[in-house]
């Protein structure tokens, strides 16, 4: 029986794109713009909250999309592969 920890959802999108998440979050500011684009029923001030947070935006995004945890993670990984 293994007694590792399963990785974190942060966690696996590192691993299929390093240091990715840890740009967006460190550029939060620039990269704001494009999240903002895809997710535009966040408000201003949940931008500022969320501030490159990678759980806080997955429950942003349930919470006004309506979506399963999986998904909201899913569109997160999709978005951050395409990033420049």
């Amino acid at each position: 029986m293994s007694s590792q920890k399963p990785m974190s959802n942060r966690e696996q999108v590192e691993r299929k794109h390093p240091g990715r998440w840890d740009q967006v979050a460190g550029q939060w500011k620039q990269f704001k713009g494009e999240l903002r684009a895809t997710w535009g029923k966040i408000t201003d001030d949940e931008w500022e909250e969320i501030g490159g947070r990678f759980e806080q935006l997955v429950g942003k995004i349930q919470e006004h999309y309506g979506l399963a945890r999986e998904e909201a993670e899913h569109q997160i990984d999709e978005l951050v592969s395409r990033l420049k």
